[in-house]
């Protein structure tokens, strides 16, 4: 591969960053990298009807927690700038004029309400209306092919407003290649002329699309599949301006978890997940969006996650760093066929990023959360304590319900455990069970362990008439680690308070 591997991310300031487009930005970052080249972003604001004040920030910040930030882009490296399109707006006039110059492009007159009036008559006919060869010089649409050059001058001198639209070629087979899908062929016929240049003064995405990535050196167009329509007009516009094409490559959907139609916030709001790296506010309505940092997903679980939504390295292995996806990463293996998104295999992904961190790394994100509950607890108890409960956690906040009674004596017990675990006999046991606790000099879990288990077998009874008991008096309820650990941890005191407590209570 080529060293002068240059790709880029050009979303729309629209509102929060789906991840579905984190994924395109993460295929184009990891090819960039793979071959050495550059991850460009590009803000692509020519829509200013839905333009959306702080979702720029969101980008570069939802970018920056994914640990792929752009090298090129607004405020950073900016050899190509400016990096929004609202800053290049005369720039793409000038392209639009040369399009209408050499014949590739013409300007169209035409109101709304008149072609509103051409497709109801269409539909009246049971035919479709289509702005292209079948009727653009037949004199029933007003546009700068039918009508004079005096004529033309004087609508734009007069103010009249325009369109300019791409003059497809007619009766032509394009062969197009992309680098995922293959070949594609296409029928010119088929295709509408479409409006490039709008009549608020604007460029559509279509033209300035091309016009920037030609201007930025783009030489990989990595994108979603539904900009696969868009294909053989930017094909053509590379044509007629008679510029070398990027290659394409156009990426499959991100599918609902029941595996038809595209994932939507709708589907995450319905389902109890995010769609969003980050959580967002809405400036206007004041919602609140979910997000996967803010739900306690790692980084980079979140994005090993997103690199098997449409990728697979060919081997049964799943766990990859940022570098490993890096050095694997191969456009040869996105799938064609669209990626059902897995929310249960998201939280699966995160629990196996936090079996690999240390318990020390651990114990530093979870004691922020005990200082919030006003508990200071020395931090090698709490290291402890994590080691003991991580494998049951996937996420750190987990940690605090998995692992409360160490911190705090229960004051409400599993009342259907209670029921069934807690006879009339029981407070009894646990009074002499307390006897035999004060006497054990050595609190060790080992040690504490044996001479309970001893005393049990000596009284000749079922070891879960005391241990399921003596579990609900620690813990509140029949859960947590092995019994003696939560024993040795909490110590002789506390043990005995516990049961006592739990005598009085239940």
């Amino acid at each position: 591969m080529e060293s002068n591997v240059r790709v880029r991310f050009a979303p729309s300031p629209t509102g929060p960053l789906h991840i579905g487009g984190v994924r395109t930005a993460l295929y184009n970052y990891l090819f960039a990298k793979k071959h050495n080249g550059t991850f460009i972003l590009r803000i692509e604001d020519t829509d200013q009807t839905r333009y959306v004040a702080n979702a720029e920030q969101y980008i570069i910040d939802a970018l920056d927690w994914c640990t792929i930030p752009f090298d090129e882009g607004p405020g950073k490296n900016e050899k190509f700038g400016p990096y929004r399109q609202s800053e290049r707006k005369e720039l793409y006039k000038k392209y639009a004029d040369v399009l209408v110059e050499t014949g590739w492009a013409y300007y169209a007159f035409d109101t709304s309400e008149q072609l509103d009036s051409h497709r109801k008559g269409h539909e009246a006919e049971g035919k479709t209306f289509i702005y292209n060869w079948h009727n653009r010089e037949k004199g029933r649409l007003v546009n700068s092919l039918v009508l004079s050059d005096d004529d033309v001058q004087n609508r734009i001198n007069a103010g009249d407003k325009f369109v300019i639209r791409f003059k497809t070629p007619q009766d032509e087979t394009l062969i197009l290649e992309d680098e995922i899908r293959g070949t594609i062929k296409i029928d010119t016929n088929t295709l509408d002329d479409k409006i490039l240049f709008k009549s608020d003064g604007m460029p559509t995405y279509h033209l300035a699309n091309i016009v920037d990535d030609h201007l930025m050196e783009i030489s990989h167009v990595i994108r979603g599949e539904e900009w696969l329509p868009s294909l053989p007009l930017h094909s053509l516009l590379y044509r007629a301006f008679g510029w070398e094409s990027p290659k394409f490559a156009h990426l499959p959907l991100i599918l609902k978890p029941i595996g038809k139609g595209k994932l939507s916030k709708r589907d995450g709001d319905k389902l109890g997940f995010p769609v969003f790296p980050l959580e967002y506010t809405n400036e206007v309505t004041g919602d609140v969006s979910r997000g996967y940092k803010e739900d306690g997903y790692f980084a980079d679980a979140f994005i090993n996650m997103l690199a098997f939504l449409g990728w697979n390295p060919g081997t049964e292995q799943e766990i990859f760093s940022l570098e490993e996806l890096v050095e694997t990463f191969d456009l040869k293996r996105v799938s064609k066929s669209g990626a059902k998104f897995s929310p249960d295999k998201t939280k699966w992904f995160n629990q196996q990023y936090m079996q690999q961190k240390s318990d020390k790394e651990l114990t530093d994100l979870f004691l922020p959360i005990l200082t919030e509950k006003g508990i200071s607890k020395d931090s090698d108890f709490v290291l402890k304590v994590v080691a003991l409960i991580k494998e049951r956690a996937v996420f750190i906040n987990d940690f605090w319900e998995l692992s409360s009674f160490f911190f705090e004596t229960p004051t409400e017990y599993d009342t259907k455990n209670v029921k069934k675990n807690w006879k009339p006999e029981t407070g009894s046991l646990m009074n002499e069970l307390i006897d035999v606790i004060k006497d054990i000099d050595d609190f060790s879990s080992e040690n504490t362990e044996k001479v309970i288990k001893e005393w049990i077998s000596g009284k000749e009874i079922g070891f879960g008439k005391v241990m399921q008991p003596l579990r609900l008096s620690l813990v509140g309820k029949l859960a947590g680690p092995h019994l003696f650990d939560i024993i040795s941890m909490i110590g002789k005191e506390e043990t005995v308070k516990r049961i006592q407590n739990a005598i009085k209570t239940l």
